[in-house]
């Protein structure tokens, strides 16, 4: 009898055990596809996500900020980099209009002047533009009166051109100078706009000062990027008047050799 009892209580227990079992593959099965289904949906979440993220451009961001930094302080940085960058702008286009090939036309006046004259290397520089065609010009029609004045003529004419080279500079280098000074002045007014808050709420907390220190950065930083862009600018239009100005020297000297060589072979 014991072992007939025993023999239904295993055959009983396997009876009970295999539905458990069975369950318990389902549930778990359950729950794979659940995740698969959720890992899809989680992965269209974050792509969506990314996608507002990149929809949202730094234009917009910037507009946010400018807006967030103040009206005032604001728009006069932006006025300081829209004329800074237009002076740049007027500089580089009259600079690269300004250059010449010297040697070219060191050809054409030597040529010119060997074959008709004076007359004929002034037409030559009449009708070149640029600032080393006009003092070749300003040399020559000095031809009269000797080397010594063609050469104080040519130094003399040169000074001109170099001015007329950097001229509206000094403004730019003003708006460098101002727009940061424009973020530190903002700073200030915002750092007392925080101290004013807290005097007035008579305690310090982050949610009291956050506005005013806020518009305090945000002025700094606009200030600093407005002067760092036009500072690139302005050096790279000092490195093309000192390109231009060495062309100038050598060419000027250039010119002195080839009318003393001129003069030589008239005698």
């Amino acid at each position: 009898m014991k072992k007939v009892f025993a023999l239904l209580s295993i055959v009983a227990i396997f009876n009970l055990g295999t539905p458990v079992y069975v369950a318990a593959q389902e549930q778990q099965a359950a729950a794979t596809e659940t995740e698969q289904v959720s890992e899809p949906a989680a992965v269209e979440e974050t792509v969506a996500a990314e996608t507002v993220t990149e929809e949202v451009g730094i234009h917009k961001v910037l507009k946010q900020k400018f807006i967030e930094g103040g009206a005032g302080f604001m728009a006069l940085i932006a006025l300081c980099l829209i004329f800074g960058l237009a002076l740049c702008i007027e500089r580089i286009i009259y600079l690269s209009l300004s250059s010449t090939n010297t040697k070219n036309l060191l050809k054409n006046v030597e040529k010119a002047l060997n074959e008709g004259g004076v007359e004929a290397a002034l037409e030559v520089c009449r009708n070149t533009r640029g600032p080393v065609a006009s003092i070749f010009y300003q040399g020559l029609s000095r031809y009269d009166e000797g080397v010594d004045v063609i050469e104080k003529s040519v130094s003399s004419y040169g000074g001109v051109q170099l001015g007329s080279l950097e001229k509206n500079l000094s403004w730019i280098t003003l708006f460098i100078s101002i727009a940061p000074s424009l973020g530190f002045m903002g700073t200030v007014i915002g750092m007392i706009q925080a101290f004013d808050k807290i005097q007035q709420v008579g305690d310090i907390s982050a949610t009291v000062v956050a506005a005013g220190i806020k518009v305090a950065l945000l002025t700094t930083l606009f200030g600093l990027v407005v002067a760092i862009i036009l500072q690139i600018f302005y050096n790279y239009i000092l490195s093309m008047v000192e390109n231009l100005v060495n062309k100038m020297e050598d060419a000027s000297i250039s010119l002195l050799d080839i009318i003393v060589k001129y003069n030589a072979s008239k005698k």
